[in-house]
């Protein structure tokens, strides 16, 4: 992941270019989602029955006609965001994002329909007027996932690294506000808002700022391990989709299902060819939004098996020449270490430390690949004169093992792939490693 920075609002000044490339887009988005909204709002309206998905507590959410302002507002920041770049290619990436989870929305609309069933009461002056506007194309059925709340994660984004200050709060605060009107206005039930919020976080991830989607540079893997992993990951998340699909009538929580699915999907696709990239990790150890929250559930059972395998292990072991090995560190381990050399791909560096932090992502259970275990292993090699030096991956058993021992042959005194796994034993904490995966990355 590469570093950018975007020029704050107070020193933003329009671009012709952007400025016209923004409104070719307006042009074509706008009527596009009038046309495919009303016509998914329609073919509903066709249906006899068309179910809802409601919460018993929801009855108790009060209509509140005031929030209809920000309700509405998205649509003049849905604008406004797209001339609020620095370049064209700023302007196309969050116009396919919009594009994309309008599409995704709209077809979800049409494949399984649902209705709100509280009914608006009365409303009159400006209030009453933009309801009424509202109520001339915006027919009860378009509801989860919520294209309003896919849009808002999308535009938050999208300004909340143009803002600073006071004025950044201000936005927070707005944004929560048109995310709680979807319920106070009566538009939407409450499972249209977090299905919406998954949509958005898809819409981030798959088109990030300032690099390549992750899955650009997807190609069918020849390894038959990577494949297979590829397989499990991708029949789990099937059994979650199934589950979700056979049990929201009886319940709506059953929706929930719909996150791990999208997240061991994706999962699946990085074995199968996408890589390391599906994860978004920077260099520093840290995760996109997008990644954080889009991957979670994937995270935590990561975060839990890592816990449970090495949880009667020492946390780390002195290899030597200021090297240890080791898992993901927590906060209170890393005051004895200078530098953190991590191989994980899937898990973010501990937050609330300044420690040199250098990530270099690999996929776990497979075999690294020989150019991040080279890089790794120069790395090594350049922070350990600097003090100690600490090589993690989940467990502590492979990937940084692998790292380790490619450092051994480049710069200790080890001359096989035999010795210097025997090396890395000595240090007292067990590793899964062979000496295929060490001559493979020779």
């Amino acid at each position: 992941m590469t570093e950018h920075t975007v020029t704050p609002i107070g020193q933003w000044r329009l671009n012709g270019a952007v400025a016209k490339r923004a409104l070719i887009w307006l042009v074509c988005l706008a009527p596009l989602f009038y046309a495919t909204y009303g016509t998914a709002n329609w073919l509903a309206s066709q249906r006899e029955n068309v179910p809802n998905i409601t919460f018993a507590w929801e009855h108790a959410i009060p209509f509140i006609a005031w929030t209809i302002f920000p309700y509405w507002s998205i649509n003049l920041f849905y604008g406004l965001s797209l001339f609020f770049n620095d370049t064209t290619a700023e302007v196309d990436r969050l116009a396919t994002r919009y594009l994309t989870a309008q599409t995704i929305a709209v077809t979800c609309f049409i494949a399984f329909p649902l209705t709100v069933v509280f009914h608006k009461p009365p409303t009159s002056g400006a209030s009453g007027f933009l309801f009424d506007m509202l109520g001339g194309f915006d027919k009860p059925f378009n509801q989860a996932p919520s294209l309003h709340i896919a849009l808002l994660a999308i535009i938050w984004t999208h300004w909340r690294v143009r803002l600073s200050g006071i004025v950044l709060w201000i936005w927070h605060l707005w944004c929560a506000l048109i995310g709680i009107s979807v319920l106070t206005t009566y538009q939407h039930h409450f499972i249209d808002i977090p299905t919406g919020l998954l949509l958005g976080l898809f819409a981030l991830w798959l088109f990030p700022a300032h690099n390549p989607s992750p899955v650009a540079a997807f190609r069918l893997t020849g390894d038959r391990r990577a494949r297979r992993i590829g397989a499990c990951y991708a029949v789990a998340g099937t059994i979650f989709l199934l589950a979700t699909i056979i049990g929201t009538p009886a319940s709506a929580a059953f929706l929930f299902f719909l996150w791990p699915a999208l997240a061991l999907g994706i999962v699946s696709i990085g074995y199968f060819g996408a890589g390391p990239a599906i994860f978004q990790k920077c260099m520093d150890g840290t995760l996109s939004l997008a990644s954080t929250w889009l991957l979670a559930p994937y995270r935590l059972g990561a975060i839990l098996n890592s816990r449970i395998w090495t949880r009667h292990l020492p946390p780390s072991v002195a290899i030597g020449k200021n090297v240890y090995l080791g898992r993901l560190p927590r906060i209170s381990e890393l005051p004895k270490f200078k530098t953190v050399i991590d191989l994980t791909a899937e898990l973010a560096k501990p937050s609330g430390m300044t420690i040199e932090w250098r990530s270099f992502p690999t996929l776990d259970l497979v075999s690294p690949q020989h150019d991040e275990l080279h890089n790794a292993a120069d790395a090594i090699e350049l922070a350990r004169s600097k003090g100690p030096v600490l090589v993690c991956c989940a467990l502590g058993f492979q990937r940084s093992a692998a790292a380790i021992a490619v450092w051994l042959l480049q710069f200790g005194d080890v001359k096989t792939a035999a010795d210097a796994i025997r090396v890395i034993e000595a240090g007292g904490r067990r590793i899964h490693l062979t000496e295929d995966m060490v001559l493979f990355a020779q």
